[in-house]
């Protein structure tokens, strides 16, 4: 089977590409990267050109090649599904399109999660760009026949990164120099809503399952696991793995969004939302897929990666500066919050 990845470098999609090669796939990777300066599968084959801004050059990499499966990792906006449309229509057997869960409807109207939840979320403009996208390929699906496949990770996660509502996400190890540095981490509102979080291996599974499935055509996907936790959870699980009892402080959803426009779109517009994932449908697709790694050991296995080498250890000073000034703001106007942080370290 012949596969090309458009990304395939990336957190996700490298163990995407591992997967793919173990399987006997014919993968080739288009990257605008060097390849000597990426962490690839030594079996798959580089196409180096930017895919964005590299027309020609573009041309002349794929030089009319043929593909039973094409997935596009890096396109986000409804301009990079028209240049997909033009590059692959009748030259792929099945184009995945990589979008997002954070489509879902936002605030649900029910916990539970299905692939016919509405997409809808007016708090995020990836968001919306993503649902553009996936309009448009369905468009295409019925107008042209065009063999999309649609998935939608939710939160996805592996050795390299952290991914709590509240930390870096370009620098995840701040949050873990932080917690050994004794300082609190902020937990958004109280904590209880419900959220999932996959590890990229497993996501993987479910993923390249699906190609080469004709029946997969003109339908989409979310692959996530059923390990539901709360937030407070899912941090409390960070300190246990570093062997730090739990320094955290509550802050409100809306007043991190009012002093941060990030959080709006994070938080208001995906986290702190319960979730609930309904794997039915890509369970059917791939009787293999079965998310088998925990919260709880993936993260001990990101530390010890971070842990492993000092060069990993790079710290996001702006934004630890940032959550030093929001909890003293916050302490300010709200003093009961003192007494709760006590209540959370003891």
């Amino acid at each position: 089977m012949r596969v090309l990845f458009i990304g395939g470098t990336g957190l996700i999609s490298s163990a995407c590409s591992d997967l793919a090669v173990q399987h006997g796939m014919e993968l080739s990777i288009l990257t605008r990267g060097k390849s000597e300066n990426l962490d690839i599968p030594a079996a798959a084959h580089i196409l180096q050109a930017d895919i964005h801004g590299e027309p020609q050059k573009l041309a002349d990499v794929l030089n009319d090649s043929f593909f039973d499966v094409v997935v596009d990792w890096i396109a986000y906006t409804p301009e990079d599904i028209e240049r997909d449309i033009s590059l692959f229509n009748g030259k792929a057997r099945q184009f995945v399109f990589i979008s997002s869960a954070s489509a879902y409807q936002k605030p649900p109207m029910h916990y539970l999660i299905t692939e016919q939840t509405p997409l809808e979320n007016p708090y995020w403009q990836y968001s919306r760009d993503k649902i553009a996208c996936e309009n448009r390929l369905m468009q295409a699906y019925a107008e042209l026949g065009f063999p999309v496949t649609i998935i939608r990770p939710s939160l996805t996660y592996g050795l390299s990164q952290l991914p709590l509502a509240v930390n870096s996400w370009k620098h995840p190890y701040t949050i873990i120099n932080r917690i050994r540095q004794g300082k609190p981490v902020i937990v958004p509102g109280d904590g209880t809503s419900l959220w999932v979080c996959t590890w990229n291996a497993d996501f993987a599974v479910g993923l390249v399952g699906l190609f080469g499935k004709a029946d997969a055509i003109g339908e989409a996907f979310h692959i996530t696991s059923d390990e539901v936790l709360t937030w407070n959870q899912i941090y409390t699980q960070v300190f246990a793995a570093l062997g730090i009892k739990p320094n955290i402080i509550h802050i409100p959803s809306d007043l991190l969004a009012a002093w941060d426009d990030h959080f709006s779109d994070s938080l208001i517009g995906d986290k702190i939302n319960s979730v609930v994932f309904d794997n039915s449908k890509i369970k059917h697709f791939v009787p293999e897929f079965d998310c088998k790694v925990t919260w709880a050991e993936g993260i001990k296995c990101t530390i010890a990666w971070f842990d492993a080498d000092p060069r990993r250890q790079v710290i996001d000073g702006d934004a630890d500066q940032k959550w030093d000034k929001i909890i003293e703001r916050f302490k300010r106007a709200y003093p009961p919050a003192l007494q709760i942080k006590r209540i959370w370290k003891s």
